[in-house]
């Protein structure tokens, strides 16, 4: 089977946003004002159709700003650039198994953490979980991967949640390394035994 293709899930997005000058800021660069502003606003959540954000990398203000009545301060147009995550379907992502425990083990990739269910971790009729090793072993290939450990794994579900103590978006993104290409890089880089003629 070739080799499958690794997605990066990171991509640059282009919006538009107002910020506010106060009149304690008069006088100061407005491109320093703004990205001070919009990191704030911006870095670090869950957008709908944008992603998680990374960072604002760059913001371009308009000089001329409004007053509102009974506002000191003056509103600035901006435009600005963002770094952001967006897992997809179906993306092949590498990443650091950060947690295992018996239903499964969470793998960090990029700014975020996915779930593999423990019938995905590894393409085995039996999958026994090592709980003082933190990690998985298959029954038949003995083979194990747990925390600390690089894999690759599909992305097969994304959905986007509220947590219950949260009024912000995050990403609940679910995985498998049941296919082959994919679990722990080592395994990957094994050679296969040459099929005899």
């Amino acid at each position: 089977m070739p080799a499958q293709p690794l997605c990066v899930p990171f991509r640059l997005v282009e919006a538009e946003d107002y910020i506010r000058v106060p009149p304690s800021e008069f006088g100061k660069p407005l491109e320093d004002i703004a990205i001070q502003q919009l990191r704030k606003k911006y870095e670090s959540r869950v957008l709908r159709d944008v992603g998680y954000v990374v960072a604002v990398l760059s913001v371009r203000v308009e000089r001329e700003g409004k007053i509102i009545f009974g506002d000191g301060g003056t509103y600035h147009k901006t435009s600005f650039t963002m770094l952001a995550f967006m897992p997809l379907n179906g993306e092949i992502v590498e990443g650091v198994v950060e947690g295992a425990r018996e239903i499964g083990m969470f793998v960090r990739i990029g700014p975020i953490v996915g779930f593999i269910n423990k019938v995905h971790v590894m393409d085995e009729p039996d999958i026994f979980f090592d709980a003082a090793g933190r990690s998985y072993i298959g029954g038949r290939s003995k083979r194990r991967v747990g925390v600390g450990d690089i894999v690759r794994a599909r992305i097969t579900g994304v959905s986007l949640v509220t947590p219950r103590d949260s009024t912000s978006l995050t990403f609940r993104v679910i995985m498998t390394m049941r296919t082959p290409g994919l679990g722990k890089l080592e395994w990957l880089k094994e050679k296969k035994p040459a099929k005899k003629a």
